[in-house]
């Protein structure tokens, strides 16, 4: 299957250049809101369109959730920089009304796409965690365990902030930094993420693991393909 993931938006536009007949699947790593300097009325917009496009494209088209989006899915929790409290209440409803759209990472085979990325320290916590335990099912991926936390009360671990982000322990899946990626990511699998910005598309790659970082859209306009 072809795959194109786009990084952090942050309310540019930029995806609607993309041909989405050319790609089997196109996934956005979260992150639509929270421009430093766009206006409101821009960046709601821009993602009253991606779920527009979602709803459109319901199979080709995968939604995931960033650390920016999180803190108004969830006000007031979570909270992190870059936060608009002139739009809290509409971004708050639009995200709660169309939260079935969005989940946390996107799997297929070891390849394994998310925001900020798996770190073996935290994924050992997160299968500890006693509601993981009960509601796992045999053959559950790494995703499909992530994105039902989600849908419960404990999705706490998800969205920490480690400490090279001044949180304690390591990052979840929505906040983990490249640092922390970098050293400890998930034994056995391929990640692609965003959440750090890097100048140019960087591969870290450590034995059968690797990771990408795609955050590149504060430089240039680039949309990652992947063939898997």
């Amino acid at each position: 299957m072809k795959h194109l993931i786009i990084g952090d938006l942050h309310g540019k536009d930029c995806w609607n250049e993309i041909q989405f007949n050319n790609y089997d699947k196109v996934i956005f790593l979260g992150d639509y809101v929270d421009h430093w300097t766009f206006p409101d009325e821009v960046i709601y917009k821009n993602l009253k369109n991606i779920i527009n496009l979602k709803k459109k494209l319901s199979e080709k088209v995968e939604l995931l959730l960033g650390n920016h989006d999180v803190q108004y899915l969830y006000y007031p929790m979570y909270l992190c920089s870059g936060f608009r409290s002139g739009m809290q209440r509409s971004l708050t409803f639009l995200f709660n009304e169309e939260r079935g759209l969005f989940k946390t990472a996107y799997q297929r085979g070891n390849f394994l796409v998310s925001h900020a990325g798996v770190t073996n320290t935290w994924y050992k916590d997160f299968l500890a965690l006693p509601l993981v335990q009960q509601i796992a099912d045999e053959g559950d991926t790494v995703a499909g365990l992530v994105n039902k936390i989600e849908q419960t009360a404990k999705r706490r671990i998800l969205h920490q902030a480690g400490s090279s982000r001044g949180g304690d322990g390591p990052g979840g899946i929505t906040w983990a930094d490249k640092k922390e990626l970098s050293n400890d990511m998930l034994a056995g699998y391929h990640q692609v993420v965003g959440h750090t910005v890097v100048h140019e598309v960087e591969v870290v790659q450590q034995a059968a693991s690797s990771a990408t970082f795609i955050d590149v859209l504060d430089s240039f306009t680039y949309f990652h393909e992947l063939e898997i």
